[in-house]
């Protein structure tokens, strides 16, 4: 699923719900930039987590 993530794309981090929704800055190849709304800005591992996308917005939270 990570190789479909595109800059500005919304998701959720699965083992760290209380960060919030988080939005895809960057992707260079397992590398993730995400910044959350409870976390600010991450760097995610794509090898070791999956993260999952957010496909409706009003039910974000």
């Amino acid at each position: 699923m990570n190789l479909m993530l595109e800059p500005g794309m919304l998701l959720r981090h699965p083992q760290q719900l209380d960060w919030g929704v988080g939005q895809v800055q960057s992707r260079v190849g397992d590398r993730i930039t995400v910044n959350f709304e409870h976390q600010g800005k991450v760097m995610i591992d794509g090898r070791v987590i999956t993260l999952e996308p957010v496909w409706n917005v009003a039910n974000k939270d």
